[in-house]
């Protein structure tokens, strides 16, 4: 004689008949969870490339006066800017005149209204420009370009410089 109880029979309860139905209800719900991470974790997809390369409108050297303001909106500075954009390709070069510095500029981005440049500094010997930086560049009228340059300081400082290149 046993001191346990013999075991219950399953095979006339409704257990039985609902344990599928729950692990179907759990394994659809996971996988719901699983695909809203997945989908919320995707990467970012990358930016069109530019193909049409810098128009024909952009093309050529521009230079003009910038006046370069901090995040509060404080004048900084104002410097000279040379640039030579080569018509049909992606990329050019920058010149910040008294600022004695130089760079490479990628475009990254065009729109029928701008077009976008990444600087990489090339030359800076007294080490006082910004090494990498953004410049936007629109053409609202025929023969002159308004530029926007972005880029934040050694020390976090966001700064923008503004200016028509002609």
């Amino acid at each position: 004689m046993s001191l346990w109880p013999p075991p219950r029979s399953t095979r006339h309860s409704s257990r039985r008949g609902r344990l599928p139905l729950v692990f179907g209800a759990a394994a659809v719900a996971l996988a719901a969870v699983a695909g809203g991470v997945l989908w919320a974790l995707r990467p970012e997809p990358e930016q069109a490339a530019v193909t049409d390369g810098i128009p024909e409108s952009y093309a050529g050297s521009w230079s003009g006066e910038m006046a370069q303001r901090d995040e509060n909106g404080e004048p900084v500075a104002e410097w000279v800017v040379r640039l030579k954009l080569d018509e049909g390709t992606d990329r050019g070069s920058a010149e910040l005149i008294p600022l004695d510095c130089r760079g490479s500029i990628v475009l990254t981005e065009q729109t029928d209204r701008s077009l976008v440049f990444e600087y990489a500094e090339t030359y800076d010997p007294e080490d006082r420009c910004i090494d990498e930086s953004v410049l936007t560049l629109r053409q609202r009228i025929p023969g002159a370009l308004e530029a926007e340059w972005e880029g934040t300081s050694r020390e976090g400082t966001v700064m923008t410089s503004t200016g028509t290149l002609k």
